[in-house]
């Protein structure tokens, strides 16, 4: 009977290794998208729903913002942080989409108005749609407890899409052009 060899026995072990990390990696997103699953329903807190509430503020650059001045068409209201990972994955493509789509951004609990020009200007972002709620009022006001938080407000006033955590850039567009 012929004898095995090394090299059998070297490839058993490889095999079992990455045998035991898929599992390993399996399980490890099975834990995520449970404790997805879990902390979804405390992230969306007691998002608004129905009419938006309404607001009247300035942006970072002095520019007023007022929520009345976009009845009529679908506009996206983005709460996010400079501090938040996933807010980071979320910046180019909300900012994309704020060339073919009203975008308010809400920078919550980050900096001050010059530390968040500054920002903006690093990261390309455009100065004139961030509003800085600093104390977290107005994140309070639409009901979020998490960022990032987007609330897609119809051309009624109406909150007809909310998503708090990581949504792609897709889905957002998707959403803002059902509402044309």
């Amino acid at each position: 009977m012929p004898k095995p060899s090394n090299t059998d026995s070297t490839n058993q072990s490889q095999l079992a290794f990455w045998q035991r990390k898929w599992v390993k990696n399996l399980l490890f997103a099975l834990f995520l998208v449970i404790v997805y699953i879990l902390l979804r329903p405390f992230m969306q807190g007691d998002v608004v729903q129905g009419p938006a509430p309404a607001f009247e503020t300035e942006s970072i650059t002095g520019n007023p913002i007022r929520l009345e001045d976009y009845r009529g068409q679908p506009v996206m209201v983005h709460f996010w942080a400079t501090w938040c990972p996933i807010c980071q994955l979320e910046r180019d493509s909300v900012e994309r989409l704020s060339k073919d789509y009203p975008v308010i951004n809400i920078a919550t609990q980050s900096m001050d108005d010059e530390g968040l020009l500054a920002f903006a200007k690093e990261h390309d972002m455009n100065p004139y749609q961030i509003v800085n709620d600093f104390d977290g009022q107005l994140m309070k006001a639409f009901g979020a407890r998490a960022v990032p938080a987007t609330f897609i407000i119809g051309p009624d006033g109406n909150v007809s899409f909310v998503e708090v955590g990581y949504t792609t850039p897709y889905g957002l567009r998707a959403r803002l052009w059902w509402l044309q």
